[in-house]
């Protein structure tokens, strides 16, 4: 059997790759496997499951509740909810353990199991190892130790989850939305209740598209993914901005007034300056990942905030955040973690302090967004290759070596191996689109010619 967990949890086509038989195997390997480090010790273990609305989320999540009860674990259901709310309550209701069922930006007929540990934090590689070998053990025939009569867990409904997730969204707010109209693309996923009410709670006059979520229509030519509607939306109907989700609310992406995208750097960069002009930037340091537009980089230091890059995936910018006590962390794609307040890319947070900032400022989006000029990025795959020899190719090394020299300090290249795929990716960033593609297009040449 292939490894299961990928960097955000076992992920593939619902009853295909994602199973029902594999959905329960796998909550009892984490029952167990979280018994034996002794988090359960002392008490009756807890754990909260949450879903985004995919049709296949239904029979996921009857056979994960079946699971961790058949292995003694009481659930708490909180149904249709983001990945950052059930982080939020496994953390703030003191549960055990909590899963999420979600398959994040990907089609409908994806789905996924995310397991977060007791306080709401991903689980760390090594118990997610240890779950796949002792589901793998007893998926080929060694019997579960079982309890039985009130050693069962119990199941129940937990539907004060939707306003204690919300409560804490609106306390975190430094400051009210009043007046101020927003179009929320909710994507037809999981925060297509809580985002409206949390703007609508804090002041905001909403506009909402993509909030119809019917099990099939989850990120159906809408939300982050597919900006079209909400940028058309924004203009239409006189925003001050907009704000998308994808299908589970981790992420968030923006519009400003004029129609044109924020993305996640830009995004930062605004809730950077905000949380340093207020106290609240750690370290004067922001973290994101090696794709991370140069632009950031620049606009962050000129500002005297540094930057501190990590791999690409959002578990591994939190990882870094954790390490050194950073506040505030994220990617290009709208993965933002506000670590104060989350343990977990929380989409619906930060289109709230985005809108906060706008708010408080008396500034629009677009002015805010300007702190930082997004230089031309040519990406270019180049497939068919050894990617084990990126390092230690000589010739690679002499072509990114003349490469950078050619660029300077206001360009950037970057070679990352796929972590699944025999490609390589060539990353090229410049002050000019045409020299970005030059570079990138020779760069790739040499890869191909060198590792092929």
């Amino acid at each position: 059997m292939g490894r299961l967990f990928g960097t955000d949890g076992v992920r593939g086509v619902a009853n295909v790759d994602l199973t029902a038989e594999m959905a329960l195997g796998l909550s009892v390997a984490a029952a167990h496997v979280l018994a034996e480090a002794g988090t359960f010790e002392g008490h009756r273990p807890v754990a909260v499951v949450g879903r985004d609305p995919r049709a296949s989320g239904e029979f996921l999540e009857a056979a994960v509740v079946a699971g961790l009860a058949s292995a003694g674990v009481d659930v708490l259901r909180v149904g249709v909810l983001p990945t950052p709310a059930v982080a939020y309550l496994t953390g703030s209701l003191g549960a055990d353990l909590g899963v999420m069922l979600s398959a994040s930006h990907n089609a409908m007929p994806d789905n996924g199991i995310k397991f977060f540990a007791r306080g709401g934090h991903k689980l760390a590689d090594e118990l997610e190892g240890r779950i796949e070998a002792i589901y793998d053990e007893h998926r080929t025939g060694a019997p579960w130790d079982r309890p039985t009569g009130s050693g069962v867990g119990r199941v129940r409904a937990y539907d004060e989850g939707f306003d204690r997730y919300v409560a804490h969204l609106i306390a975190v707010l430094p400051n009210r939305l009043d007046g101020m109209k927003i179009v929320l693309d909710e994507a037809h996923g999981a925060a297509a209740r809580v985002s409206p009410e949390a703007f609508t709670r804090a002041g905001a006059e909403i506009v909402t598209i993509g909030a119809e979520p019917d099990g099939l229509n989850i990120n159906d030519g809408c939300g982050s993914t597919h900006l079209g509607k909400l940028k058309a939306a924004v203009v239409e109907h006189g925003a001050a901005l907009g704000i998308a989700h994808d299908g589970d609310a981790d992420r968030c992406l923006a519009v400003d007034h004029t129609g044109e995208e924020v993305d996640g750097d830009q995004i930062l960069a605004v809730l950077a300056l905000a949380m340093k002009e207020r106290g609240a930037l750690r370290s004067d340091t922001v973290v994101a990942t090696v794709m991370s537009n140069l632009g950031f980089k620049l606009a962050m230091e000129g500002q005297g905030i540094s930057l501190v890059r990590a791999a690409v995936g959002d578990r591994y910018v939190l990882e870094e955040m954790k390490q050194h006590g950073y506040a505030l962390g994220g990617e290009q794609s709208g993965h933002v973690i506000i670590l104060d307040h989350a343990t977990t890319g929380d989409g619906t947070l930060t289109g709230l302090m985005l809108a906060a900032r706008v708010a408080q400022s008396g500034r629009t989006l677009r002015e805010l967004a300007s702190v930082m000029e997004r230089l031309p990025q040519v990406l270019i795959n180049v497939p068919d290759v050894d990617r084990s020899r990126v390092a230690s190719s000589a010739d690679l090394a002499a072509a990114v070596g003349e490469a950078e020299r050619e660029l300077g300090a206001t360009g950037r290249v970057l070679l990352r191996p796929s972590g699944t795929e025999p490609l390589v990716r060539v990353m090229v960033e410049a002050a000019d689109i045409d020299q970005a593609r030059s570079v990138a297009g020779r760069l790739a040449d040499v890869v191909k010619s060198a590792l092929g």
